[in-house]
């Protein structure tokens, strides 16, 4: 991919304008060109699998999801086209459009047929990519379009109106087609009543402060930006329907209010989630809110933010020599792909071109870059909604997401425990564990082996500090009375961990791990303490409860490296008296960290007023104490009076 130079002065934090944007996405678009099929209707890229709806809607997938980048940047150049792009699409619509099958795959002789958009299949997706793209080059391509392919076009899509999609952000799908349809005058009042039915469900899916749930009850990742935020403001944007782009632009502006610290300063997202092969997908919500006049970030810091992320990956192998993206978070991962995507999934990452529609005369192009929110000072904020304390800070650029809140289990059955979402913590530096010993997690060891979080009960948040409460699980069924009441406390660099635990056996091995650092290499660094590759580590001490402290290897690493390690305590329940595990815990990339053992000091004793609760006075190094309540599934947390 070739770049222009870097432009330090106008972006002294990435080097990149308006020009690198153009130049990455004229680079993305050309790449997949040879992968498209003569008529030009599927595109198949080269990939270790395919999805499991099959390689035709796998190849639908690629025409969809490199038409919606490409509208982008036709649309934002005013409608010039000097690669050609929208033509190809043309030829690609008609093709696809011709005789639509069921059929999973290609027979000999098949035009590119493209998947008929059934209930709940993957059709339906792809089907939204392909309307936002009509609906933005609509003077360059659909106006031009003979009226019989228009109306075969149009009969494709209106499938997806009546089709049932899946009970999460694919209710946005019809709405994306529906606004395309009704703008067109084709089936407009069953399309306009999509767009209805769309908005409705994302509103029962709202929290307030700018977050969704995505249908399952808590259910919290990049899907709040990338489609709940993106999609009605998008749509509401295109339709310049001011009362929708009001209302969701406000939710927006809120949720963007947050969503800007979970950046770090290299760039990168908080890896945590599914999806995550959509890589800077995640900068879309950050120009929707530029797009529409609703975000609190100053134009600097927006392109700042999305610059920093889209350079984040091109620069850490996300492209391969062919200059296609891999499936995977910097190269090939398929640990991280689910089974829905294909070869093309990562493409959905196209939507980070939304900010190509801003003229280049606009402030979030021609102002100088501000610094990222993380590279402004130490912050500890607590996002009520999804449950989460994200603590970030400045000296190394790192962001931790303490998760309390989001489990991603469905709303009838508890599945087991998904690396990225039931962690106790993610951050832009690492990954979760999927071999050997989970990381961030505490397990109560039985002859089954160690129990898994399950659900995710939020207790609440406040200015430092975020709690839950969950039901320890092994071999699919909760550990009969017993249940953890986790609190996290943030500060600086330094967290404290407490869980206190009701019920189980005495004698019952508990274990608390750390952050899983990962790189070339992965080593002990100090005692309950790993480091990797030199620059980042991983520490914990503990405090109360843990009785030996050890590291641990991980086998196959993390999506950061090959070679990873993570800091290890262990304890058992004892035989009497409330069971309290308490440590403090650090990831940090400074270069020479102060120690873990000065970072915190607690004191604990029984609650005497009842004998299951107890009672910390904790006091973190640089802040005022606070005096805390644990008890079985309640906690409260105040200052300490005259500190």
């Amino acid at each position: 991919m070739r770049l222009p130079p870097e432009d330090r002065g106008l972006s002294p934090r990435t080097g990149w304008t308006r020009d690198h944007w153009e130049a990455a996405a004229d680079g993305l678009l050309t790449a997949v060109r040879p992968y498209a099929g003569p008529a030009g209707a599927l595109i198949n890229l080269p990939g270790p699998r395919p999805s499991r709806s099959g390689r035709r809607s796998d190849g639908l997938e690629g025409f969809a999801r490199t038409f919606l980048p490409a509208a982008l940047r036709v649309a934002g150049a005013g409608g010039a086209d000097p690669h050609g792009l929208l033509e190809r699409y043309a030829a690609g619509l008609d093709a696809g459009t011709r005789t639509p099958t069921g059929e999973p795959d290609l027979a000999d002789g098949d035009l590119e047929s493209w998947p008929l958009i059934t209930d709940r299949g993957q059709a339906m997706v792809e089907a939204a990519s392909i309307a936002f793209a009509l609906r933005l080059t609509r003077p360059w391509l659909w106006d031009r379009l003979a009226g019989p392919v228009r109306d075969r076009i149009g009969r494709w899509l209106a499938d997806a109106l009546h089709r049932t999609p899946n009970d999460n952000n694919w209710r946005l799908f019809p709405l994306a087609v529906g606004g395309f349809l009704a703008e067109a005058g084709i089936a407009e009042p069953e399309a306009r009543a999509a767009v209805r039915r769309g908005l409705e469900h994302i509103d029962r899916w709202y929290l307030g402060d700018g977050w969704y749930t995505d249908g399952r009850p808590r259910a919290f990742d990049h899907y709040n930006g990338w489609a709940l935020h993106l999609y009605p403001v998008l749509h509401a944007h295109l339709a310049d329907d001011r009362d929708l782009r009001t209302a969701y632009g406000e939710r927006l502006a809120a949720h963007l209010a947050g969503y800007a610290h979970t950046f770090g300063a290299d760039g990168a997202p908080v890896h945590q989630g599914r999806s995550l092969t959509y890589r800077f997908a995640a900068t879309a919500p950050l120009w929707a809110g530029a797009l529409t006049g609703h975000t609190p970030l100053a134009p600097g810091t927006t392109r700042r933010l999305a610059s920093g992320a889209l350079r984040h990956f091109l620069d850490r192998g996300a492209v391969d020599e062919r200059g296609l993206l891999t499936l995977g978070w910097h190269g090939p991962d398929l640990r991280l792909v689910q089974v829905y995507s294909g070869p093309a999934s990562p493409y959905w990452a196209g939507s980070a071109f939304l900010g190509l529609l801003l003229p280049p005369c606009h402030p979030v192009w021609t102002a100088p870059e501000e610094p990222a929110p993380v590279e402004r000072r130490d912050t500890v904020l607590a996002l009520p909604g999804p449950g989460w304390l994200v603590q970030s800070t400045a000296a190394d650029g790192l962001v931790r997401l303490h998760n309390h809140g989001s489990d991603d289990q469905p709303a009838d059955a508890v599945g087991p425990d998904d690396p990225h979402y039931a962690r106790l913590a993610h951050s832009t530096a690492t990954g979760p564990s999927f071999e050997g010993p989970a990381d961030n997690h505490l397990a109560l060891w039985t002859g089954a082996g160690p129990t898994e979080r399950g659900r995710v009960h939020p207790l609440g948040t406040g200015p430092g500090w975020a709690a839950s409460r969950w039901h320890p699980r092994v071999g699919g069924r909760e550990l009969p009375g017993v249940t953890v009441t986790s609190l996290t406390l943030a500060h600086g660099a330094d967290e404290l961990r407490a869980h206190l635990v009701t019920g189980g056996p005495a004698g019952t091995p508990v274990t608390q791990t750390g952050w899983a650092v990962a790189g070339t290499r992965a080593e002990r660094h100090l005692p309950g303490g790993v480091r990797a590759d030199g620059r980042l580590t991983s520490e914990l001490h503990a405090l109360h409860g843990f009785t030996a402290a050890d590291g641990a290897r991980v086998p196959g690493g993390t999506a950061f490296g090959p070679e990873a390690a993570l800091p290890r305590l262990t304890g058992e329940l004892p035989a009497d008296g409330p069971a309290l595990f308490a440590c403090a815990a650090r990831l940090t990339a400074a270069e020479h960290p102060s120690a873990l053992a000065d970072a915190v000091t607690l004191e604990a004793r029984p609650d005497e007023r009842d004998p299951e609760a107890v009672l910390l006075t904790v006091r973190p190094a640089g802040a005022p104490g606070l005096r805390i309540r644990l008890a079985p599934g309640a906690v409260t947390v105040r200052p300490v009076e005259g500190e």
